[in-house]
């Protein structure tokens, strides 16, 4: 059994924790995973209670609900994505091992049957963070779900913005959303799919295995090459989108 009371979350003692993981599992109410999210991975900083809540939340994973099930995948995942963080749980791939490999299990079988674009998303970067895929793990879903990254030029330090998606495929320093006019901006160049490596290749595989073609596509595009409109350099975007700043 565990001692909740002995555990910490973002706020302090854990000891709400088991009465408020019981309320996700009865309840759809969003509000409510909002919640434990604030407390078990509050900004992308886990505690030692993230890592005990990982049996319920790989239980919740295997529910029938299938909103209840990617929840709790996409908790699970973003919990995970943190195990390398100094956080006073252990070894919790260790010690965590078979409720990890449920949850693989379960990302996997959801992956298949996904619709929605974003929940596909969200659960491709959930199952990186179940494998233990650093850096993809915590940036996959942010960009592609917002078709942008915001990156450092590897060359001049302007901040840039990467865009994949509908509004097409470049990279520009300046805030094309905002701006009325047409900005300076300069077309990113795709991997071709039979190029693509590691990764990269295997991400593509899977989306077009499960009939995302979209997704696959702007992978290409994150996988591919981009020029800085400022200075000029060349960069890889995947090496700067998983860069340490």
């Amino acid at each position: 059994m565990t001692d909740w009371s002995r555990l910490s979350h973002a706020y302090g003692s854990a000891e709400d924790i088991p009465a408020l993981l019981a309320r996700v599992a009865a309840g759809p109410e969003p509000e409510l995973w909002n919640d434990l999210w604030s407390a078990l991975c509050h900004q992308g900083s886990v505690y030692p209670a993230s890592f005990a809540a990982l049996p319920r939340l790989a239980h919740m994973a295997g529910d029938e609900d299938r909103v209840r099930a990617v929840n709790a995948l996409n908790l699970a995942g973003a919990i995970m994505a943190g195990a390398g963080q100094p956080h006073g749980a252990g070894d919790v791939r260790t010690r965590y091992a078979p409720e990890i490999a449920s949850l693989l299990a379960s990302v996997n079988r959801h992956l298949r049957t996904a619709t929605d674009r974003t929940e596909y998303i969200d659960l491709l970067e959930s199952m990186l963070g179940f494998e233990g895929i650093v850096g993809w793990s915590e940036e996959l879903a942010w960009g592609l779900g917002n078709e942008e990254y915001e990156i450092p030029c590897p060359g001049c330090e302007t901040d840039l913005f990467v865009v994949v998606g509908e509004r097409g495929f470049f990279c520009t320093a300046e805030d094309y959303a905002l701006s009325d006019d047409s900005v300076e901006a300069r077309p990113l160049r795709p991997t071709r799919p039979a190029d693509l490596e590691g990764l990269g290749r295997r991400l593509h595989d899977i989306a077009l295995a499960d009939g995302h073609h979209d997704v696959a596509h702007a992978l290409t595009f994150v996988f591919g090459s981009a020029t800085c409109p400022d200075c000029e350099t060349d960069f890889s975007v995947a090496d700067r989108i998983t860069s340490p700043l």
